[in-house]
């Protein structure tokens, strides 16, 4: 049974990622000590992160007192999600982008 230390985000830089064995870890913002990483931590990140990546994560402690991250997500990055058997992926700034263009083309050519 895993025990969760806080459930609080935190936020680090991708120190050493590991892709092979699918691990690294994460220099916390805070100067604490390292934090580990596994690539399950990583539920709905769009793609596998890389060294230098941001990182936002919770801390969890197993009952042999190993820490480590969990619930992490790659700053930038789509989060992907499921309902039911639909997946839907958030982009967020590129949808704002396709309205932009898509109001500034209907007011060139007349139609606003």
């Amino acid at each position: 049974m895993k025990n969760t230390m806080n459930s609080s985000m935190f936020k680090g830089t991708l120190k050493t990622w590991k892709d092979d064995r699918g691990f690294g870890f994460i220099k916390p913002d805070d100067d604490s000590k390292d934090i580990f990483i596994h690539i399950s931590a990583f539920d709905s990140a769009s793609r596998r992160p890389w060294k230098g990546d941001i990182i936002y994560y919770q801390i969890q402690q197993d009952k042999s007192g190993k820490v480590k991250a969990v619930n992490a997500r790659i700053e930038g990055e789509t989060i992907e999600t499921k309902a039911g058997n639909r997946k839907f992926v958030y982009i967020g700034a590129g949808l704002i982008a396709t309205g932009i263009i898509a109001w500034i083309m209907a007011r060139y050519f007349g139609l606003v």
